[in-house]
């Protein structure tokens, strides 16, 4: 997953076109880490050509404010509408789970 800063995050979740995964997280979150396993296994399993993006919520405050964080791991999910603001996940229990929700938003 590719690394954005939070100006690179802010424009991709405003601009339309491609949906767009983005996987908030914190360096020291044990959670985290098993949530990031878990995105890796799914990617392989969702369309290529589907983006998906990372980013520390610690640089982010702009981000978590506007798009009302309360927890990581997270997941911010927007579809190529875009219509409404990005869905936010948090429960990421399983991979099938974690696919499920993507799959739900995206299509």
């Amino acid at each position: 997953m590719k690394v954005m800063n939070e100006v690179e995050l802010l424009e991709a979740l405003k601009s339309s076109g491609e949906p767009l995964v983005v996987f908030l997280h914190t360096p020291l979150c044990g959670t985290c880490k098993a949530a990031e396993r878990m995105l890796e296994v799914a990617a392989h399993l969702l369309p290529a050509e589907l983006q998906m993006v990372t980013g520390n919520v610690n640089m982010l405050p702009n981000l978590v404010q506007q798009y009302r964080i309360t927890s990581v791991p997270a997941l911010l999910v927007a579809s190529a509408e875009r219509e409404n603001d990005p869905k936010v996940y948090y429960s990421m229990v399983s991979v099938e789970r974690v696919l499920e929700y993507i799959r739900s938003v995206i299509s």
